[in-house]
């Protein structure tokens, strides 16, 4: 407990936390939330929010008094959990994950399989018997240590656990104050903010063995809204495979056709949050060894689209009223579905993925998130097209039309930063893209997954049922300056 506040410097999640999302950050606090709901969740505890101005305070320095509360909720996982901390054959490891009260998804960072030394990595192998799965581990270990703690994937982590624990904590909360969560703060209206918490959690393995991997799954589709199980699945992986894209994972219909059983639980379990949340909502899950773990659930990003969809499927549905799903509706989805564009009929195809992030748009090619940015403030549109994007790429596509990557899925961190923010996208386009359109005008749909060649952009016809019925939901002297305005216009122009 800080010296100077009543307020907890560490809680565990236990389902019995304070029910405070700008105490405990969204991550943990939907940890706790799935724990109070009986859910499959791995044990954790979390560094509360006001944590994090006391390390900058403390000259980006973990307070000793935090750190020893910190021991003794690692002792609390290693009660829970039967494995200790740094010690074989079978040690506890853990992650290390940052949390903001408000969802910034693919902004900050994680620490996966932290606690793993070279030693304890060759005991695991030996007591496994499975060396290539603990070298895996090992190997996954250093390098997102060494990127996201040093600044350098190929140096070496500390020997002892418990630094590597406190130098993680501390680069979590330095994330805070980072690039690209700064330029998604401002993006975002969100100001300073409180800053983030961090999760420390037991880890699971979904790289374990052929019965292992993980995904993210949506309760509805968030580009179009439709009510079915939307998502992706990548087998012997772990979280950051899916969301980095840097792998092209595999749809989550797919896993209903071999592992009918995990689809079912999955399909259940996100029926339960979403009535929980009285939203979509959009979960991280990871299977270990046939084991299903819940690691986060939140309301899901979506598509313009979506977002009128969902509000009206669930007031026919009876979990929200019509003034609930007007006030779900932003400024931005109204301006979004109000400039609709469509792609002229017989435009020359360029490359074809999958659709991420609904919306054409029209810009000249660019592979340099620099040189993007630099385009963009001399008031060009830009594309930006990469090979797959990161959290170091967020102020190059805040500033560009549209972006297209060579691989990852429709939950990689191009999608889910692009679905936020109303900006086409189109992903998994196949290695080469980059080089073979850089300096090019293109035009990309992102509902269809396309790239066509040149300007082949026209507008957008006929009109929308969801749209339509929203509109009903509002007052018919709806003020010229109203939030939802624009979409009068559109029905206007249909």
């Amino acid at each position: 407990m800080s010296p100077t506040s009543a307020t907890p410097d560490v809680v565990a999640l236990d389902g019995t936390a304070p029910a405070d999302r700008d105490l405990l950050g969204g991550k943990a606090y939907s940890v706790n939330k799935m724990r109070a709901l009986d859910l499959p969740v791995p044990p954790a505890f979390a560094l509360t929010t006001p944590v994090c101005a006391r390390f900058h305070e403390n000259g980006g320095e973990l307070p000793d008094d935090v750190w020893d509360t910190v021991l003794d909720h690692l002792r609390a996982l290693e009660s829970e959990t039967g494995k200790q901390f740094g010690k074989g054959p079978f040690p506890l490891l853990v992650s290390v994950r940052s949390g903001a009260a408000q969802s910034m998804p693919g902004m900050m960072d994680t620490v996966l399989n932290l606690g793993l030394t070279r030693e304890l990595a060759v005991e695991i192998g030996s007591a496994t018997g499975d060396p290539a799965w603990a070298e895996d581990t090992w190997e996954r270990f250093c390098t997102g240590f060494g990127e996201i703690v040093r600044g350098d994937r190929t140096v070496t982590p500390p020997t002892d656990p418990y630094e590597q624990l406190r130098e993680a904590i501390g680069a979590v909360f330095r994330s805070w104050t980072n690039e690209r969560v700064t330029a998604y703060r401002k993006r975002h209206g969100l100001g300073v903010g409180g800053g983030t918490a961090v999760t420390v959690q037991a880890m699971v393995f979904g790289n374990r063995d052929d019965r292992s991997g993980t995904g993210v799954v949506f309760s509805r589709d968030p580009s179009t809204g439709e009510h079915v199980l939307f998502g992706e699945w990548l087998a012997r992986a772990q979280g950051e495979d899916v969301v980095s894209g840097e792998r092209t994972p595999e749809s989550i219909s797919e896993v209903g056709r071999h592992a009918p059983e995990l689809f079912d639980r999955l399909e259940a379990i996100a029926t339960v949050l979403e009535r929980e949340h009285r939203d979509l909502v959009d979960i991280e899950f990871t299977v270990e060894s046939g084991s299903l773990y819940m690691l986060q659930c939140r309301s899901g990003k979506r598509s313009a689209q979506a977002a009128v969809r969902v509000a009206v499927d669930l007031v026919h549905e009876g979990v929200i009223d019509r003034a609930d799903a007007v006030s779900r509706i932003s400024a931005d989805h109204a301006q979004a579905l109000a400039n609709e564009t469509s792609v002229l009929s017989g435009a020359a195809v360029l490359a074809r993925g999958t659709g991420a992030s609904p919306g054409v748009a029209v810009g000249v090619v660019y592979t340099d998130t620099d040189e993007a940015c630099d385009a963009a403030g001399r008031g060009e549109k830009v594309v930006l097209v990469r090979p797959s994007t990161s959290p170091a790429d967020v102020p190059a596509m805040f500033d560009s039309a549209a972006v297209v990557t060579e691989v990852g899925g429709t939950t990689s961190h191009a999608a889910l930063v692009c679905r936020e923010i109303g900006l086409p996208c189109v992903v998994g386009c196949g290695p080469g893209l980059t080089a073979s359109l850089a300096g090019r005008t293109v035009t990309v749909d992102g509902a269809s997954g396309t790239i066509y060649a040149g300007d082949s952009a026209g507008s957008a016809g006929g009109t929308d049922e969801y749209v339509d019925e929203l509109l009903t939901y509002l007052p018919s002297n709806l003020p010229a300056d109203h939030a939802l305005a624009p979409l009068t216009r559109r029905t206007a122009l249909a």
